[in-house]
């Protein structure tokens, strides 16, 4: 495993690990910024008989309006502004024309890049009156974020994170997603290291200052088990129970670490604002 200064690095190179300085943070700060606001003003729109179709665009046409850029359009084939996953869709759902109905959970993943920063974001909303199991997924799934976040800190390994959020997950009977991981972030839209949500104490990368990365852990009320659709992109659970996801990109410092894309509305975990 190899440390670099992140403006020597062009592209992905495995084992080879960006270390951002003050450009590079303040360059998160305003990308993961304006995608949080972004996310803020969705909340307005995921509502019962609202097609997903709709928030996409409302996305594109923010993102437009600030001088901004959705990075997953064309990213790879993908022709939206955001990925849209509802239920048992684990993550990479795609924009449609099928109405939003009471009841269903819904994750929207976003990454804006600004002045050629990815600020990387996904948040939960309840569609309407939810289940109490739909409720009790997106508590866990929050509450094992949270516990990721709070272990990335200089000393600390990758692994740390993950073996926090397997802890918190299974220690409440639900399962963590294996088959998708965090990535670096920056000028890059996946970059080194993986983030695994699952892990061993003291294993994996050495956290470092300047290490600029999302953290994404995605829950399962079933099995972990994924499966990827025909369509390239969807996944599910095989076993056709609920998943949720929730998502920060995150810069660890000398003490710590910074959450670059914290809600200006207080509105990322939407439970919690329901509650207040």
């Amino acid at each position: 495993m190899t440390f670099v200064d992140a403006p020597a690095k062009a592209r992905r190179t495995p084992g080879v690990i960006p270390l951002h300085g003050a450009e590079g943070f303040e360059g998160m700060r305003k990308a993961g910024a304006l995608a949080a606001r972004a996310l803020d003003i969705l909340s307005e729109y995921v509502e019962p008989g609202v097609p997903t179709a709709t928030i996409d665009k409302v996305a594109y046409e923010f993102a437009r309006d600030n001088g901004a850029v959705p990075a997953t359009i064309f990213y790879k084939g993908f022709r939206h502004s955001l990925c849209t996953s509802i239920n048992h869709v684990v993550c990479h759902g795609i924009p449609d024309d099928r109405a939003l109905r009471e009841g269903d959970i819904v994750n929207v993943d976003l990454t804006l890049v600004v002045d050629g920063w990815h600020g990387d974001s996904s948040r939960m909303y309840p569609v309407g009156e939810i289940s109490r199991k739909a409720e009790r997924l997106i508590e866990v799934t929050y509450a094992s974020l949270a516990a990721g976040i709070e272990a990335a800190k200089p000393g600390n390994t990758t692994g740390d994170i993950g073996h926090a959020i397997q802890t918190l997950a299974e220690g409440e009977r639900m399962s963590v997603v294996r088959d998708f991981v965090g990535h670096g972030l920056g000028k890059l839209f996946h970059d080194e290291p993986n983030i695994l949500h699952f892990g061993k104490p003291g294993t994996g990368v050495p956290l470092k200052p300047g290490m600029i990365f999302t953290i994404e852990p995605m829950i399962n009320l079933g099995r972990p088990d994924v499966k990827i659709l025909s369509d390239g992109w969807t996944a599910v659970t095989r076993d056709r129970t609920l998943s949720a996801q929730c998502e920060h990109s995150i810069g660890i410092t000398e003490t710590g670490n910074e959450v670059f894309t914290l809600s200006p509305g207080g509105l990322f975990n939407p439970l919690a604002v329901r509650a207040a």
